[in-house]
């Protein structure tokens, strides 16, 4: 800041510190009261109070990365928490107005001129600014890993391997086969495969809507895979119609063995299993 000195803005900054842990319970009665929330965030207050504190003896550029790190924590709290965003839009700009007044005073006391008053203001609200756009761009990341983690694990959950008998397990699939699902099939496939110690692995295609070449690609990806563990598949449930739009794609599966039912592709591959008496 151009027309100050660091030692007018020092009883400043000592003024916030000396105030902070009354401002921190002032807003978490106002939390408590107003949103129903009990969580403890007191040491998040502090923090962001000692930050915008210390922050009016620093350049904006330093002040900004104090300001960054405390709004990718706070984010972090909350996303795992499952509470809003606005409540900490609400943390932050609480004590906009009030460290306000403490400048405000401050100035008077000292006899600030209007340029230095309307600097260390302009200064403030800059620190407050960026703590808004560090925690809502923060949490919008961590809402959407949050987001993406939990629909890996239920796709996850939707590509079940049944172990039908000691070498065969059946995968009945659900829904679309899009790209995010394929990985998911294949590392189940992979894993299970070899866990189970399988011969042969079952694909029950019955509940897919569509077969198109992505489709298609996919799968004959997880089949490769598994061929290189020693798990030989088939596929059941293709439908006629899905039979015709294979066709129809140029998409061909000669070296594949398929059924039109469940029960088929089991009654064939207990075929290769030794009845045990």
């Amino acid at each position: 800041m151009q027309l100050i000195n660091i030692e007018q803005l020092q009883p400043i900054r000592n003024m916030i510190i000396q105030r902070r842990e009354e401002l921190a319970e002032m807003k978490k009665q106002n939390l408590e009261v107003v949103h129903d929330v009990y969580t403890e965030l007191t040491t998040f207050r502090l923090n962001l109070l000692t930050i915008y504190a210390d922050s009016i003896l620093v350049e904006k550029d330093i002040a900004a990365d104090m300001i960054k790190e405390w709004g990718e924590n706070i984010s972090a709290l909350l996303v795992n928490l499952g509470l809003p965003l606005d409540l900490a839009l609400e943390e932050i700009s609480y004590y906009r107005d009030i460290i306000g007044e403490v400048i405000k005073d401050e100035a008077n006391d000292k006899r600030f001129s209007l340029d230095v008053f309307y600097e260390i203001i302009s200064h403030f609200n800059t620190i407050v600014d960026d703590a808004v756009q560090w925690v809502s761009k923060s949490y919008i990341e961590d809402y959407a890993k949050q987001i993406k983690h939990a629909q890996y694990a239920i796709d996850e959950l939707l590509i079940p391997i049944v172990r039908m008998t000691k070498e065969t397990g059946i995968l009945p699939l659900v829904g679309d086969l899009d790209t995010q699902r394929a990985q998911i099939l294949m590392e189940n496939a992979l894993t299970k495969g070899s866990e189970y110690q399988l011969k042969w692995l079952i694909i029950d295609l019955s509940a897919v809507p569509i077969i198109d070449t992505m489709v298609a690609d996919q799968l004959f990806k997880v089949i490769a895979g598994l061929q290189l563990i020693g798990v030989r598949v088939v596929l059941s449930g293709i439908r006629s119609e899905i039979a015709q739009t294979m066709v129809g794609l140029g998409i061909t599966i000669d070296h594949i063995k398929t059924f039109g039912s469940l029960h088929q592709a089991v009654s064939y591959t207990n075929s290769f299993t030794p009845s045990v008496g």
